[in-house]
Order: C-alpha cells, then sequence, then structure tokens
C-alpha cells in the first residue's frame, strides 16, 4: 500500500514537470482582447510551461513589468502606426528605445533581444501605406539601440507576411520578392545583414486553405498525405517547407541567401471557418512541432528553426476583414484555459492538456437568454445584429462550434454582448426579450462564456464607476 501511495505521488510530480519544448519555440502574446488576463499571472503559466520566449505588438507597461525577472526572452513590438513619427524623426526613435527598451536593462529587468518595428507593414492589403516609412524607421531604431549601447544585444527587424515574395511557378526555387517592394525589401535586408540580424516571416498554411478551394487539404499539415511538390531533386511534402524555401531562394536572388531566418507566426485556428476547429488545430500543431523538434529545417536549410506560435489567446478584438477565424488563433481560451492536448517538446511526451493561467477571476455564473415566450423571432433581428457588432458572433454559423437553432443563436448573440459589458443588467434587456438565468446555456461544443474580470480594470476604479451610475439613477429619477 505504501509503495503505491509513493508511486502516485512520484507520478504526481512528475506530470507537475514542464516538459521540454522543441527547441526555438516561442509563442505571440497579443492584447487585442476586450478583457485581459493579469499580465503576471500569464507569465507565471508560461514558466509553468516551460515556455521561454514570447513576441509582443506592443510594449504595454504593466505586461513589460510583469517579464521583468522572468528570463523570458522578448521581443517587443512597434505598432504600424508609430513608423512614420519614428522615421520622420531620430528624436522620437531614441525616446521610444528610451520609455520601452533602455528603462527595462536593469538588473532584474526584462531580457529583451529584438525590437519588431512594424507588424506586416507591406501587406498587400494595406497598399502601400507603410511602404516608405518602414525602411528609415527601422533605421532610426537600430540607431537608437546602437547609441543606448544595447545594439550588440538587441536588435531591431521587421516581421513580414509571407506576401512580399512569390513563385509564379509555385516551386520554391523560383522564389523572388514582389516587383513592387523589392527595392524596398532590399534596403531592409541591407540594414539587417549589417547587423546580423534575422528576417522575421509569418507563415500561415491554415490561410493557403483558406483562400483556395483547390488546394490539397492534407499539404498543409505534415503528415505527408498529399501529392508531393516536385522541385529540382527534392519533394516538398507540406506547404511550410515549400514556404519557408520560396522564402530563402527568393533571398538568394537578391544576394542575402545567408541571412537568418525567424518565423515570427505560424499557427492554426479553432472556430470562425469550416477548416477552424480544435481537432485540425492539433493535428497541425502536432505535426510542427514534432518537426521543430527534429532540428532538421527545411529542404534549402538544414538547421533548427526558431518559430513563435500564434497565438497565446483568442482575440475577440482583431478585425474580422481577413475572416471570422481572425479571433481564434489561440491555442488558449480567452480565460487563460487550454482548448486541446498539446506537446510542446514535439517528442511525443504524453498528450496532457497545458497548464493553464492560475487565479482567474470570473464574473457571476449568469447568463443572458431569449426568453422562451418570444415567438416571432423576425423581431429580435436588429437586436441580435446590435448585440453582435459590440460584441463578438464568429463562433456563429455552419460548421463552426455554435451551430445553433434560431433561438439559440439569438440568445447566444445577448449573451455575448451582455458578458462583454460585464454582465451589467441594463445590457440583458433587448426591447424586453430577454432575461437573465442561472442555468449553464452551453450546449456540446458550444461554449456560452462567462467573462473574466478585467485585470485592465482596477477594483477602486470598479467600485468608483459603480457608485456614479448609483448616484447617476438615483438623480435621473428626481
Amino acid at each position: 500500500m505504501a509503495r503505491a501511495v509513493f508511486l502516485v505521488c512520484l507520478l504526481s510530480i512528475v506530470m507537475l514537470v514542464p516538459t521540454s519544448l522543441a527547441q526555438g519555440l516561442g509563442v505571440n502574446w497579443g492584447s487585442m482582447g476586450s478583457h485581459s488576463l493579469p499580465p503576471k499571472n500569464v507569465v507565471q503559466m508560461l514558466k509553468d510551461n516551460g515556455i521561454k520566449k514570447v513576441k509582443l505588438f506592443d510594449a504595454e507597461p504593466d505586461t513589460m513589468d510583469a517579464l521583468a525577472g522572468s528570463g523570458i526572452q522578448v521581443m517587443v513590438g512597434i505598432p504600424n502606426e508609430k513608423l512614420a513619427k519614428l522615421a520622420d524623426s531620430y528624436k522620437e526613435a531614441q525616446e521610444w528605445v528610451k520609455q520601452n527598451v533602455t528603462s527595462y536593462l536593469h538588473d532584474g529587468g526584462v531580457n529583451i533581444r529584438y525590437v519588431a518595428v512594424g507588424n506586416e507593414p507591406y501587406l498587400t492589403s494595406y497598399n502601400g501605406t507603410y511602404v516608405k516609412t518602414t525602411y528609415p524607421a527601422l533605421k532610426n531604431i537600430q540607431k537608437a539601440l546602437d547609441e543606448a549601447g544595447s545594439g550588440g544585444k538587441i536588435k531591431a527587424t521587421v516581421p513580414f507576411n509571407a506576401d512580399v515574395y512569390e513563385s509564379t511557378s509555385n516551386k520554391p526555387s523560383d522564389g523572388r520578392f514582389r516587383k513592387d517592394i523589392k527595392n524596398n525589401i532590399v534596403e531592409i535586408l541591407r540594414i539587417l545583414n549589417d547587423n546580423r540580424t534575422p528576417f522575421v516571416v509569418n507563415i500561415y498554411p491554415f490561410l493557403s486553405l483558406y483562400q483556395s478551394s483547390d488546394f490539397p487539404e492534407e499539404f498543409a499539415f505534415f503528415e505527408g498525405g498529399s501529392e508531393p511538390v516536385k522541385d529540382n531533386n527534392i519533394d516538398y511534402k507540406n506547404v511550410f517547407d515549400a514556404n519557408c524555401d520560396t522564402l530563402i531562394s527568393a533571398l538568394k536572388k537578391v544576394g542575402f541567401g545567408n541571412l537568418d531566418i525567424i518565423i515570427g507566426e505560424v499557427g492554426w485556428p479553432t472556430d470562425g471557418d469550416k477548416n477552424a476547429n480544435g481537432k485540425m488545430a492539433k493535428k497541425f500543431y502536432d505535426g510542427l512541432l514534432k518537426k521543430l523538434a527534429t532540428e532538421d529545417g527545411t529542404p534549402l536549410r538544414k538547421k533548427k528553426l526558431e518559430v513563435y506560435l500564434f497565438g497565446l489567446f483568442d482575440e475577440n478584438q482583431k478585425s474580422i476583414a481577413p475572416g471570422d477565424f481572425e479571433r481564434h488563433w489561440g491555442i488558449f481560451r480567452y480565460d487563460g484555459q487550454p482548448k486541446f492536448p498539446m506537446d510542446l517538446s514535439g517528442k511525443g511526451q504524453g498528450n496532457n492538456f497545458l497548464k493553464g493561467v492560475q487565479g482567474v477571476q470570473y464574473l457571476d455564473q449568469q447568463w443572458c437568454m431569449l426568453k422562451s415566450d418570444v415567438r416571432n423571432l423576425s423581431n429580435t433581428l436588429p437586436e441580435v445584429s446590435y448585440a453582435c457588432s459590440m460584441s463578438d458572433c464568429t463562433s456563429l454559423g455552419v460548421g463552426r462550434s455554435c451551430d445553433l437553432d434560431q433561438h439559440g443563436n439569438v440568445s447566444y448573440a445577448f449573451n455575448m454582448y451582455f458578458q462583454n459589458k460585464d454582465q451589467d443588467v441594463r445590457a440583458c434587456d433587448f426591447n424586453g426579450m430577454a432575461n437573465i438565468v442561472k442555468q449553464n446555456a452551453s450546449r456540446g461544443d458550444c461554449l456560452f462564456p462567462i467573462q473574466i474580470l478585467n485585470a485592465g480594470v482596477r477594483p477602486e476604479l470598479s467600485i468608483f464607476a459603480g457608485l456614479f451610475l448609483i448616484l447617476t439613477s438615483f438623480f435621473t429619477l428626481m
């Protein structure tokens, strides 16, 4: 009996030890959610799972403070909207570096390794908006890093979308940079090369499948289930390798074939499209992580890859212009809980869930639902339209996690608005057609979420806001 207890205890201890990650693995931590988790709790979760690299899209002080002393390697980001100022003024670049980089480099500070200048600034859908400002902004930031004495350790780079290069034959060996931005790219490549800085590219096999009905589904994964793309003596069995090597070919053609490459974003969404679900996401990540664990690289570059998964959490305020799936890239849900089993080591070390964020505070266990006696559902259409425009209904629809009947659709929309408004009772009326219930409304794979307490709102401010509303209501009645 004693031996059995010992073995159970030993097993429990082993389960608590984070598995070693595939070499070079990091994650993207976005901040476009309506309700944020406490940054310190998130950092602890990263450590619990053995994640040692993180890529940010800004340099938000609370996040940076939470990362201080963690040892986690950080790539801080500069939003595209700031590129023009940084390009026009070296003084602005100096101030940005002082405020967002050097101020965190004290003992016990943040382990900053890169500054990401913009995010996919040459994306075709931007129609050239940031083409003229990206290079001078990059140049000014790197110069400011150098003058601050940090340029030897911290490098400025630009995360590009994979649409900056192409292959007219669909063969990687024919890869070349787009003609409209080729000269601009070469300018950036020179400064990256001079500073021994990697080229950062975001690659999304999911989008290849999403954008073309003719794309072979299995080519988006890593199991070799589709017809390979033959290119000279190489058989490409997945689009990830083919895409990476298309970039390498493009770099070679402009004289920078030895430049290091970082995969800044790669992932698979779990909702918002028929091909976006937990099963397919798990299949993708299992294959990707297994590949990274081999450290074999790609056919044209046999070396380990540095890769940042996209992303950490679902973000319900991201633009859905590219597709509803944009709000569902997280390997964790909005509340910091894992979506599916994941082995970050890529070595088949079990089929366990990642450790979630601890200490998450939820609002009350209550939901806003359409009243059962509402018969004319056409009257709900304006209310549903408003509710969804002010919250997130991208899980609704055929082939998605919430494939509901009309009554269920209305209730889902009402609840999403109610939760997004922090369960304010006034947010569950909808012309008298809704009421608050205590019974969990979730059904099957469709989660009717309970909102979390927003870490971005200090408790004392919440109390003050509540008193203000009470007083406002009182004086209105008078």
